[in-house]
This record gives structure tokens, C-alpha cells and sequence, in this order.
């Protein structure tokens, strides 16, 4: 395989876990009958931002990579946020 031939590759799959986080949104949400974001998609978020910040890395897109830089920075604090959260209720339980 060629070295850009995998490059596409986790570029792909790196769209495909960011893309599968709003199938998971919205299939939880259909669930519970109202809007939710279940934690399954900061997961996905995180590792498809990861993957195509390499991806934009390898790529040497300046625009790519602060977007994905962001994005991983909000997507790991949200997971943090969620986290504390769970910590605090077990705490009080």
C-alpha cells in the first residue's frame, strides 16, 4: 500500500468516526424521545478529531489543523465535564 494510499485511509476513517457521532446523537435522542447527547458521542468526537488532525497534519492544512486542534481541546473538556459530573452524583449518593 502506498504511503498516501493510507493517509486517504485514516483520513476516512477519521471522517467516519466524527460522521458516526451524529448517527449516535441522534438515534439516543429518537430513544428518549427528546434531545440528548449521550457520551458515546464525545467518544466518537474525540476519535475522529484526533485521527483527522493527524490526517491535516500530514496534510500540512494550517486551516484543518486549528479546527481540529479546537475541536479535540472542546470534545476532551466536555468529556471532563461529564466525568466530574458522574464523580459529584456518586458522591452524593
Amino acid at each position: 500500500m502506498r504511503f498516501d494510499t493510507a493517509w486517504l485511509i485514516v483520513g476516512l476513517v477519521g471522517q467516519t468516526a466524527f460522521g458516526l457521532r451524529f448517527l449516535v446523537q441522534w438515534l439516543h435522542s429518537e430513544r428518549y424521545g427528546r434531545s440528548l447527547i449521550p457520551i458515546a458521542f464525545w467518544y466518537f468526537s474525540l476519535a475522529g478529531g484526533v485521527i483527522l488532525f493527524s490526517y491535516a497534519v500530514h496534510r500540512r492544512d494550517p486551516v484543518f489543523i486549528l479546527g481540529q486542534c479546537t475541536g479535540v481541546f472542546i470534545y476532551s473538556r466536555n468529556l471532563q465535564l461529564v466525568y466530574r459530573e458522574r464523580r459529584r452524583n456518586a458522591e452524593a449518593d
